[in-house]
């Protein structure tokens, strides 16, 4: 990661709070915008809300209102992903595309909050058209909450596997991990 950060790279994502951690203290010295990207669970928004610059994967009031409630008072406001459920899989989080703009709504009103777009994670696809059509969605998705005046500028989609495709559709953040380091 050192590495990489001299090469320029100045945005790491983690799936992992407690990978991260020891990472985010190592690195402590350089100049770096930590993502959280993994399924984030209620106990863990403090330190979230305390130590990471974004978060991608916010899917429920509940988790916004702690982050926004958590957030450092020092800090500049937590810039925020909405995750969303373009295709059902079990076990898999986010917000179904019915309910994003309630959720849009009452993020936009938490106070050390910004919410800057939206994030999807959606299955393996047979091939690249298939996987732009499923991006497309979410950059139509985020389009509609534009239209009401939201303002979203980010688009976190596409891994290693299908960035590409995620590129070709609008996305802004890929999380390329894999093809970076190599695999876990």
């Amino acid at each position: 990661m050192r590495s990489a950060a001299a090469a320029g790279v100045t945005d790491f994502g983690e799936n992992y709070l407690q990978e991260a951690l020891p990472k985010m203290d190592a690195l402590a010295d350089l100049k770096l915008h930590w993502h959280f990207i993994g399924a984030l669970q209620s106990n863990k928004t403090r330190v979230v809300a305390e130590r990471f610059d974004w978060v991608h994967s916010v899917d429920r009031p509940l988790l916004a209102r702690r982050l926004s409630e958590q957030r450092p008072f020092h800090a500049p406001p937590l810039n925020l992903c909405i995750q969303v459920m373009l295709v059902p899989e079990p076990g898999k989080r986010g917000v179904d595309p019915s309910q994003l703009a309630a959720l849009a709504g009452a993020i936009r009103g938490l106070p050390r909050l910004r919410l800057r777009g939206l994030m999807c994670m959606p299955p393996p696809q047979p091939d690249a058209a298939a996987q732009r059509a499923v991006f497309a969605r979410l950059r139509d998705l985020r389009q509609a909450l534009n239209v009401d005046g939201l303002g979203l500028d980010t688009l976190s989609m596409g891994m290693s596997a299908d960035f590409e495709s995620a590129i070709a559709a609008g996305a802004t953040l890929v999380r390329i991990g894999s093809a970076l380091f190599g695999p876990r």
